[in-house]
């Protein structure tokens, strides 16, 4: 059954075009001209319930102005949305109550307030019944373990801390679609790793149908299944990640520990040197020498441990739009 569905979606901005200088500025008085961006162009795919659905692309791509049309801040210029069976763009009590908005570079929580307030205003907007909110709030207390911090002022916690609260105040109502905008955008690596497990688990449990767009490849890679690539406003992937991995992964990481000093000019001759910083070094092999390359360090070179590791994910991506 298809939860998200959308068709042939557009959505253009009317733009006005200014000459440069004070000159410019006079003209634009009486003579303003015009140009549409296209933000979103003639997209359309289908979600289906519980699927936990990556959607990535370059800043700019499209991907924040098609979850604003999904969750009703934006209405289309084009085509046709439908959640739940709603047409978000009504913004009806009833839809809103099944859906969340989480962006990474906003906030919700009362800034003055500690966040266990904008928790229990949420609850009252939302009309939670009080059995099920304190459930809900304890197990999400529990999952993000964020006990200590829910009587702190908001603008007293850390960026880590603040981003779990914000989690609980979308998720207090139990949606069941999730829309995650940059959730881990500017928090650590061990934060990244917590919140990574804390969507995944959200998903496991409650069955949410979750779109999750960030920068941090990392992220779509450990949570996503599927992917949907997006740029220009127009949708140029959609499916299993892994395929694509699979089809742009053209070079392997060879990982090097020497106990005696090589020259990088010497090591460049097997490949192109990503990193030496002596006793390490890592090289990037085409898949069909990457076996060769490794049996020479070993024989030829004063190799005391050697690695062979898949490319990196963000490189991938970055070749599959170069060759896009």
């Amino acid at each position: 059954m298809s939860i998200i569905e959308v068709n042939h979606l557009k959505k253009y901005y009317r733009v006005h075009k200014k000459t440069e200088g004070f000159k410019g500025s006079i003209m634009s008085v009486f003579n303003r001209k015009y140009y549409d961006v296209k933000a979103v162009n003639d997209v359309s795919f289908q979600i289906e319930e519980g699927e936990l659905v990556g959607f990535i692309g370059p800043n700019g791509a499209g991907k924040t102005t098609t979850l604003k049309c999904l969750s009703g801040l934006l209405y289309p210029s084009e085509g046709k949305v439908s959640v739940l069976g709603y047409t978000p763009n009504e913004r009806k009590h009833e839809y809103l109550k099944k859906i969340a908005l989480v962006m990474g570079q906003k906030n919700q929580l009362w800034w003055d307030l500690p966040a266990i307030e904008s928790f229990n205003l949420n609850k009252i907007l939302y009309e939670v019944p009080e059995s099920h909110y304190k459930k809900t709030l304890g197990e999400l207390v529990e999952l993000l373990n964020v006990q200590d911090t829910l009587n702190i002022q908001v603008r007293k916690l850390s960026l880590g801390q603040r981003m779990k609260c914000e989690l609980i105040a979308a998720l207090i109502h139990s949606p069941k679609v999730l829309f995650l905008d940059e959730p881990t955008i500017g928090l650590d690596v061990v934060m990244q790793q917590n919140l990574r497990q804390f969507i995944k688990g959200y998903n496991r449990k409650y069955k949410a149908t979750i779109i999750l767009t960030s920068h941090y490849m990392q992220d779509v890679e450990e949570l996503c299944k599927r992917v949907i690539v997006i740029n220009n406003g127009l949708i140029l992937y959609d499916g299993p990640l892994e395929d694509i991995i699979k089809k742009y992964a053209t070079h392997k990481l060879v990982s090097v520990i020497f106990h005696a000093h090589v020259s990088k000019e010497k090591l460049a001759e097997l490949g192109e040197v990503k990193e030496y910083n002596f006793p390490k070094a890592t090289l990037s092999i085409p898949l069909d020498k990457s076996n060769m390359v490794a049996v020479k360090l070993l024989q030829d070179f004063p190799t005391s441990d050697l690695n062979i590791e898949e490319e990196n994910i963000n490189d991938i991506i970055a070749e599959f739009f170069k060759k896009s």
